[in-house]
């Protein structure tokens, strides 16, 4: 006979795999990124329209699809957009597409304060994905970040910075539409794989390019703080294009990126 002190932990026993197995199935059924980002018609479109495309184009570079790991980066001047993919962590980045950005607000030089019109200059990451932006599809950066906090106006350094389609800018990123669904559809499936935060960073111009840097040099020689800030920037394009590994960047109290 079973006394009641033996019911009473089996019956724990009981309700506590019970317990177990209900979470685990409604963790399993919960829905990934890319199953919440298609509710949202757009995407759904965008992805029906390009998905099978961009598995063969991965297939031609020798890149697993869906997208693993990813890292955008940005030229203003140059007005280009490049997207760079990996499938891990071993593995050099390879340039996946470069996309051109088709307007530009501002001039050289990082953003400092709300209503410039400046487009940043830095080390970003992606922070929030827009289905449903009035600019087609957007991609949130995460400005100001620590150094802008440190070397921006501390009460209005401005913010709502995105990567985006429409072709329209106050001090965005913008591509065109069609462009825009792709990068989207490849962030929107590298975090579904576990990219966290996706690195954006945006240069004042390509410093492989002599055009580009000269006509830097032109735009910073009276401001030696600019200069410096480039410099800096070009330190992190340097390393990226010899290694096509990203360093670990850090800020320093006086808001200069530094490698670690």
């Amino acid at each position: 006979m079973v006394s009641l002190n033996e019911y009473f932990c089996t019956m724990k026993i009981v309700v506590i795999a019970f317990i177990a197995v209900f979470l685990s199935v409604k963790a399993f059924a919960q829905p990934s990124f890319v199953d919440y980002q298609m509710k949202f018609p757009h995407v759904a479109f965008a992805a029906k329209q390009k998905e099978d495309t961009l598995r063969k184009q991965f297939e031609a570079k020798g890149l697993q699809w869906p997208v693993r790991q990813m890292y955008i980066r940005s030229f203003k001047y140059d007005s280009q957009l490049e997207v760079w993919v990996r499938n891990n962590n071993n593995e050099p980045y390879k340039l996946f597409k470069t996309y051109k950005v088709c307007a530009m607000a501002g001039a050289l030089g990082p953003k400092r304060i709300e209503g410039d019109y400046q487009v940043p200059e830095g080390c970003y990451y992606i922070t929030e994905f827009n289905p449903k932006s009035e600019y087609d599809l957007a991609l949130k950066l995460n400005y100001p970040n620590e150094s802008d906090k440190l070397l921006s106006d501390s009460l209005r350094p401005g913010g709502g910075i995105y990567i985006h389609g429409s072709c329209i800018t106050v001090g965005c990123i913008p591509i065109m539409d069609e462009q825009i669904e792709e990068v989207y559809l490849l962030a929107a499936n590298a975090k579904n794989n576990g990219q966290d935060f996706i690195p954006v960073h945006i240069f004042p111009v390509r410093y492989n390019n002599k055009q580009s840097l000269d006509y830097l040099t032109k735009t910073a020689k009276d401001d030696e703080d600019l200069q410096h800030f480039a410099v800096k920037l070009k330190e992190i394009y340097d390393y990226f294009e010899k290694e096509k590994r990203l360093p670990v960047i850090s800020v320093n109290k006086e808001g200069e990126y530094v490698f670690m």
